[in-house]
C-alpha cells in the first residue's frame, strides 16, 4: 500500500513537470485522439511546422537542417537545369555573323531632326596561318595568358566581375579572349547579369566546339582596334597602312595592347598610355616565352600614319559630333568604342535655326578675311548650362581643333567684370570714382587708356561702358588683383587657365580662356549668379528607347543675387549707344555685355547676354607655326586694328537677331542700392564719342608703336608648336604679349 502511494507521488511529480514544462513552452505533445476500436493514436502533425513546435523562443524559428538541405538542393538543380537548358537553346554563330555594330544617331533638341551619325566601321577577315607568329602572340600575352589552357571562361574573373558589380561599380565581365569573341555577338546586351550568363555559356559552349586556333582566328578578325577597324587586317592598315601579314613584333604589341581601350589608346590620342601598353606586352611576352629578352630590348615604338576622320564629320557640324563625343566619353558613362556601335540615339541641346544661324553669321565676313583668321561662337541657356548654338570651325575634316572648346585667346577687358564683381562683393559702390587720366603711372607701371582719352573722375558705371583701363586698374589695385583672380574662378574661369595670375594688370585681360570658360563665367552673371556645366547633351537612349543618360542641369549659387543684379545692371550700359557694346544694343531688347580686345591686339571678343541666352564670339589669329599672330585687318578694318565692338560684335548681333527672334523680351531684375541709383558721368575734359573699335581717323593703329607706350612688360616670342590654334594646349600656353585693355596696344606696364 505504502508502495503503491509512493508510485502514485512519482506518478503526480512528473505529470507536474510536464504541465510545468508545457506551461514554459519546451514540451507539448501534439493532442491525440481514441479511435472507435478503442486505440490511441497521435496527433496530426502540421504541414507547416513554424513556429516549430517543442523548441524556444528563438529556436522555434530556424529552420530545420533538414531543409536547409533540401532548399540548398533544390537550388543546384534549378541552377542545373537552367543551364542544360540555355546551353542547349543557344546556338554558336558563325563568324561572319558576328555583329559589328549598330549605328548610333545624333539628334537635334527635337528628338527628331538627324544631325548626324557614329558609324565609322570596317572589317576584313584574314586566315590566322597567314599571320605572323607575334600577333596571336602578342593577344594572348595581353588580353589571356591561360587561353589555351581554360574551358573558356575565367571562374576568377567572373567572381572579381560580380563583386564589383554588386558593390556598385562598373559592370565588368570575364576577360578571356572567348568570351571577348563572343561579347562582339551579343554587342550591347552583356552589360546586365541575363547577357552574362548568355556570354559565359556561350563561351562554354564555343570552346568546346572549336579548335583553341578556331577562337583565335575569329577573335582576331571581330575584335575592335579603334579607328572603325574590326580585325587585324584593317588595323594593320589603319593604324601602319599595310597588311596584317607584314605586321612585326613592335607593330604587334602596339595593337595588341590597345584592344581594352582602342580609341582612347590610340597613340595619336594618348601617345603615352600607348607606349606603357605598348611595353606592357613586350614584358609579357618575354615572360611567357614568344620572345627574348634581347628581341624586347631592340624594339621600338612604330609610327603610326595620321588618323583619317570620318567624312561623317565633314563641315561645321563635325565640331558638334566631335564635342558630343568628348562629353559623354568625359562622363564616364560611355566609351568611344560603345558610342560608335551600340546603336544609341543621342539627343543634343543644339536648336537647327540656331545652329544655322551661327553658322551664317560668320559666313557674313568679308570675303578678304585672312585664312589664318578664325572665329569661336558659342551660344548657352543660362538656365540650365544647355549649348544652343557652337560654331567651332568652318570644316572639321580641314582643321580637327575646335575654336570653341580648345582653342584659347586672350581675354582682354572681357576680364574687367570680374574685379568689378570683386569690388561689389567688398560693398564698395559703383558710383565710386577714380581719375581717368591716360597714361597714368600706377605702382610704377603706366597704364593708357585705349583712345588716349581722359574722362576726369568718373564712376565705375561710366568706366564700364567706355572700358577705362587707368581706371579699372586703380579700382584692381584697391580690391586686390588676387580676389579679382579668384572671382573670375569662381564665375567659371578655370584655375589652370593660361596667363591667370594675380598681377595688378590681370584685371585687362592677360589671361588666355576659351570660350566655353568665358560662356560658362558670363551664364553665371545672366543667371543671376547660379552656375550651370554648359553641355551638349540632353539625353542618350539605347537601342529600344529607354533614357540611359541625362544631362545634370542642376546649378550652384556661387555669387549673391543682388550683387550681380548691380552687375548686371552696369553691364547694360556698355550696349548703351555711344559706348564699346552698341552695336549689341541694336537688338532691341535688354543686353547686357562686354567687349574684349587684347594687347596686339592679338584677339577681340564680345560677350554679351539676355537673361535666356548668353552669346561669346571671339576672334583671333595663328602664325605658321603655331602661335598668336596680330590681328591682320580686312573689309572695313583694312587699315586699322579690329577690336571686340567690330566683327565679334557684328556676328553676335547677326546670330542673336535670329536666334532670339521667337523668345520672350524680358528685363533683368532690379537691383537693391543702399546709396543713390548710379548714372554715367559726362565728361569734364574733352573726349571723343566712343564706339570701342577704331575709325579711319582716331584710334590705334593696328601695331604698337614706340611712342604709345611700354607694354606691361618685355615678352618672349611665341614658341613654334605643332598643333593649330593659339598654344598647342590650353592648358599649356605659348608665350605672348601679358594682355590688355580695349583696343590699346599698349595698356601700361613697367618701364
Amino acid at each position: 500500500m505504502a508502495r503503491s502511494k509512493s508510485t502514485s507521488a512519482k506518478n503526480t511529480a512528473t505529470s507536474s513537470r510536464s504541465a510545468t514544462k508545457a506551461k514554459k513552452g519546451k514540451v507539448q505533445a501534439a493532442p491525440s485522439r481514441v479511435t472507435r476500436r478503442g486505440k490511441v493514436k497521435p496527433g496530426r502533425k502540421r504541414g507547416w511546422n513554424y513556429p516549430r513546435q517543442g523548441y524556444g523562443p528563438i529556436h522555434r524559428w530556424l529552420p530545420s537542417w533538414r531543409f536547409v538541405l533540401g532548399s540548398f538542393l533544390g537550388f543546384i538543380a534549378l541552377l542545373v537545369g537552367t543551364f542544360v537548358a540555355l546551353y542547349i537553346a543557344i546556338d554558336v554563330p558563325e563568324p561572319d555573323d558576328f555583329a559589328l555594330a549598330e549605328t548610333t544617331k545624333v539628334y537635334y533638341t527635337d528628338g527628331s531632326t538627324e544631325m548626324g551619325s557614329f558609324a565609322d566601321y570596317d572589317r576584313e577577315s584574314v586566315p590566322l596561318s597567314d599571320l605572323p607568329d607575334v600577333v596571336p602572340h602578342a593577344v594572348i600575352a595581353s588580353e589571356d595568358r591561360s587561353f589555351y589552357s581554360n574551358n573558356g571562361i575565367d571562374i576568377k574573373g567572373i567572381v572579381r566581375a560580380l563583386v564589383n558589380n554588386v558593390s556598385g561599380g562598373a559592370q565588368q565581365g570575364g576577360s578571356t579572349l572567348t568570351q571577348q569573341y563572343v561579347e562582339r555577338y551579343y554587342l550591347g546586351t552583356t552589360t546586365g547579369y541575363t547577357g552574362k550568363i548568355k556570354e559565359a555559356i556561350l563561351a562554354l559552349k564555343i570552346d568546346r566546339e572549336q579548335s583553341k586556333e578556331e577562337i583565335l582566328e575569329n577573335y582576331l578578325n571581330t575584335i575592335y582596334f579603334g579607328r572603325g577597324a574590326y580585325g587585324i587586317e584593317v588595323a594593320a592598315q589603319k593604324y601602319f597602312g599595310i597588311h596584317a601579314s607584314e605586321l612585326n613584333l613592335s607593330q604587334a604589341a602596339l595593337l595588341a595592347g590597345i584592344i581594352p581601350a582602342p580609341s582612347s589608346g590610340d597613340p595619336a590620342v594618348n601617345p603615352e598610355y600607348a607606349q606603357r601598353r605598348w611595353q606592357r606586352v613586350l614584358n609579357l611576352m618575354v615572360q611567357d616565352g614568344y620572345c627574348t629578352q634581347e628581341e624586347a630590348d631592340a624594339a621600338e615604338f612604330p609610327e603610326t600614319i595620321e588618323k583619317v576622320a570620318s567624312n561623317d564629320y565633314a563641315g561645321p557640324n563635325g565640331y558638334l559630333l566631335s564635342t558630343v563625343t568628348s562629353e559623354l566619353v568625359a562622363s564616364g558613362e560611355f566609351t568611344e568604342d560603345e558610342l560608335s556601335t551600340m546603336g544609341l540615339q543621342i539627343v543634343t541641346t543644339i536648336n537647327q535655326e540656331k545652329q544655322e544661324a551661327a553658322v551664317a553669321a560668320v559666313d557674313n565676313l568679308p570675303e578678304d578675311r585672312p585664312e589664318n583668321n578664325y572665329v569661336g561662337l558659342v551660344s548657352v541657356d543660362p538656365r540650365n548650362g544647355e549649348i544652343y548654338a557652337m560654331y567651332g570651325g568652318a570644316d572639321y575634316l580641314v582643321r580637327q581643333r575646335n575654336a570653341v572648346t580648345q582653342d584659347v585667346a586672350q581675354g582682354g577687358s572681357t576680364f574687367k567684370p570680374f574685379a568689378l564683381l570683386a569690388a561689389l562683393d567688398q560693398d564698395m559702390s559703383v558710383n565710386t570714382r577714380y581719375d581717368s587720366s591716360s597714361p597714368k603711372v600706377i605702382d610704377g607701371l603706366e597704364i593708357e587708356n585705349f583712345d588716349s582719352s581722359s574722362r576726369g573722375n568718373i564712376n565705375l558705371v561710366t568706366a564700364t561702358m567706355y572700358s577705362v583701363n587707368t581706371v579699372y586698374v586703380q579700382l584692381n589695385k584697391d580690391v586686390g588683383p588676387e580676389n579679382t583672380r579668384a572671382v573670375a574662378v569662381q564665375a567659371g574661369i578655370p584655375e589652370d587657365t593660361a596667363g591667370l595670375d594675380d598681377t595688378l594688370t590681370n584685371v585687362l585681360g592677360s589671361a588666355s580662356p576659351r570660350p566655353i570658360d568665358t560662356a560658362k563665367a558670363y551664364a553665371t552673371f545672366a543667371a543671376g549668379g547660379v552656375q550651370h556645366d554648359p553641355h551638349i547633351v540632353r539625353e542618350v537612349r539605347d537601342r529600344d528607347g529607354n533614357v540611359i543618360y541625362s544631362a545634370d542641369t542642376e546649378g550652384t549659387r556661387v555669387f549673391e543675387e543682388n550683387t550681380i543684379a548691380q552687375l548686371n545692371y552696369v553691364l547694360q550700359q556698355v550696349t548703351a549707344p555711344g559706348a564699346t557694346g552698341a552695336t549689341a544694343g541694336q537688338l532691341g531688347r535688354p543686353v547686357a555685355g562686354k567687349t574684349g580686345t587684347s594687347t596686339g591686339p592679338v584677339s577681340a571678343w564680345f560677350c554679351g547676354y539676355i537673361p535666356q541666352m548668353v552669346t561669346v564670339v571671339n576672334m583671333y589669329q595663328i602664325g605658321e607655326d603655331g602661335s598668336e599672330e596680330v590681328l591682320t585687318g580686312f573689309g572695313a578694318y583694312t587699315n586699322i586694328g579690329i577690336g571686340g565692338g567690330s566683327f565679334p560684335a557684328q556676328i553676335w548681333l547677326d546670330y542673336m537677331e535670329v536666334a532670339t527672334a521667337d523668345m520672350e523680351v524680358e528685363d533683368f531684375p532690379d537691383p537693391v542700392w543702399t546709396g543713390s541709383v548710379p548714372a554715367v558721368d559726362s565728361p569734364t575734359t574733352s573726349a571723343p564719342t566712343v564706339t570701342e573699335e577704331p575709325t579711319e581717323t582716331e584710334g590705334p593703329t593696328q601695331e604698337p608703336t614706340e611712342t604709345e607706350g611700354p607694354t606691361e612688360e618685355p615678352t618672349e616670342e611665341p614658341q613654334p608648336t605643332e598643333t593649330e590654334g593659339p598654344t598647342p594646349n590650353p592648358n599649356e600656353p605659348t608665350e605672348g604679349d601679358p594682355g590688355g585693355g580695349e583696343g590699346d596696344p599698349n595698356p601700361g606696364g613697367s618701364p
